[in-house]
């Protein structure tokens, strides 16, 4: 597996530049935006998704001012998506960090979020970037219908298969979906739009996957089980695929504690067990290893290059990630 920084070597003057434009595009008059944004920015985490930009554009041609605008656009959705989504799940910490609602409140972290949305409406007009915006306001419609979805379904825990696919393809998946189209759209390769698109998909799907996997602490014991999204109540695909796949006993067992004992930690470890023991953490990843596949085999016939090598590099770590 590639360490991120061999994944970086391609881009690296690419994504200082990008910092540099990034910081720059969040520049406000107002000192407490200022302060607030200034915060966020210092706590940022891997930048995956300016990475599969990058990786993108110099794997099918010439980064450019516009891949810089891109990646600008998608990054300051990113966060403006983290800021909100710490509001609605009323989060106090993000990345081991006080959230920016915990120490600002939430009225503040609303608005926030907001001026970085209204950010890649202006950038765009400015820039003359319609065709990226579309891009981006795409995205911003699919996550948000993808989180709904999500909540009237973990309402009766009554999610299949089929729509939690939906669910993840529109919530995580579509924003490095738009990295990958909005990175080959970027050098003039409309003819690949479609395929980078897809390809962003898959791997999205595949991180999503990964992250249903590290709730409960297997394969090859990744940290110790957490729970969370059992306490939570969220319906992912180990427990989609045990509540369907397995016996009316098991079924009834797991359903009685994530619908009423969530919060005991001795019930919800024995929901846990239940769900690796019925094989859904197995289930589970073979679906990770057939996303990554299918997204590798989009770009096979790509030719060789350092940026193509770093972007398949970048695919693995996603799904070999120990966090």
């Amino acid at each position: 597996m590639m360490a991120v920084k061999e994944i970086m070597a391609p881009i690296t003057e690419e994504m200082k530049e990008f910092e540099f434009r990034f910081r720059s595009s969040m520049k406000s008059k107002v000192p407490m935006l200022d302060k607030v944004t200034h915060y966020i920015i210092r706590r940022k985490g891997k930048q995956m998704r300016p990475m599969f930009i990058f990786l993108t554009a110099k794997m099918l041609g010439t980064v450019n001012d516009k891949t810089y605008d891109t990646a600008t656009l998608v990054e300051l959705l990113h966060t403006a998506t983290l800021v909100h989504d710490d509001v609605v799940d009323d989060a106090n910490e993000r990345r081991g960090f006080f959230s920016v609602n915990a120490l600002w409140k939430n009225k503040i972290a609303v608005l926030v979020g907001d001026y970085m949305l209204s950010k890649i409406l202006l950038l765009s007009i400015e820039n003359n970037n319609s065709e990226l915006l579309e891009i981006v306001a795409r995205s911003v419609r699919e996550m948000s219908e993808g989180e709904l979805l999500q909540i009237e379904k973990a309402r009766n825990l009554d999610i299949t298969e089929e729509v939690y696919f939906n669910v993840i393809r529109q919530k995580t998946a579509s924003l490095i979906s738009t990295c990958c189209e909005g990175g080959a759209l970027s050098v003039n390769r409309k003819d690949l739009t479609e395929k980078m698109r897809l390809f962003g998909e898959y791997v999205g799907i595949a991180f999503q996957l990964k992250d249903d996997i590290f709730d409960y602490g297997t394969p090859g014991n990744i940290g110790k089980p957490t729970g969370h999204d059992i306490r939570e109540r969220k319906m992912t695909l180990p427990l989609i695929y045990v509540l369907n796949n397995s016996s009316k006993q098991v079924r009834k067992e797991i359903f009685n504690i994530v619908k009423n004992h969530n919060e005991n930690t001795k019930k919800v470890k024995r929901a846990i067990d239940l769900v690796i023991e019925n094989g859904g953490i197995e289930y589970t990843y073979k679906k990770m290893l057939d996303y990554k596949e299918k997204a590798l085999n989009l770009i096979a016939e790509e030719p060789e290059s350092e940026a193509k090598k770093a972007l398949v590099g970048l695919v693995e770590y996603t799904t070999t990630r120990k966090k």
